[in-house]
């Protein structure tokens, strides 16, 4: 595998679970506004590497997922902001600009110190 991005959790809003029960889990990068810091995920770490495509494999908390859409702008928010929506809904084709969407399997509950991650299969 070839490592496109790894972070460090640092926080986890309080709000998270209503988005993991519906399949949303929701990346900033630190210094979210608290509005946004209270449902996401807030990680640090190096810098996007690579653009996200299809056929990737996101990992979280040690549970991987392989990526089957990447929304238009979902790079440019990850590389920017460190903003990530990575829905676990199954579709090849993203609802919203910003969605990454992945294979339909729960989330792991996420902690403080746990890792997330993108990389390419070697090809």
């Amino acid at each position: 595998m070839a490592l496109k991005y790894d972070r460090r959790v640092t926080s986890v809003g309080e709000l998270i679970n209503e988005f993991v029960s519906a399949g949303i889990l929701i990346f900033f990068g630190a210094g979210a506004p608290e509005e946004l810091a209270e449902f996401s995920v807030i990680h640090e770490g190096p810098p996007l590497l690579e653009p996200v495509a299809p056929g990737d494999v996101v990992t979280v908390a040690g549970e991987t997922y392989t990526v089957l859409a990447v929304g238009d702008v979902a790079n440019t928010n990850l590389a920017n902001l460190g903003h990530l929506v990575l829905k676990a809904n199954g579709l090849d084709a993203p609802e919203l600009p910003g969605d990454v969407c992945v294979e339909a399997k729960p989330f792991p509950a996420v902690g403080v110190g746990d890792t997330f991650s993108i990389a390419s299969p070697e090809r």
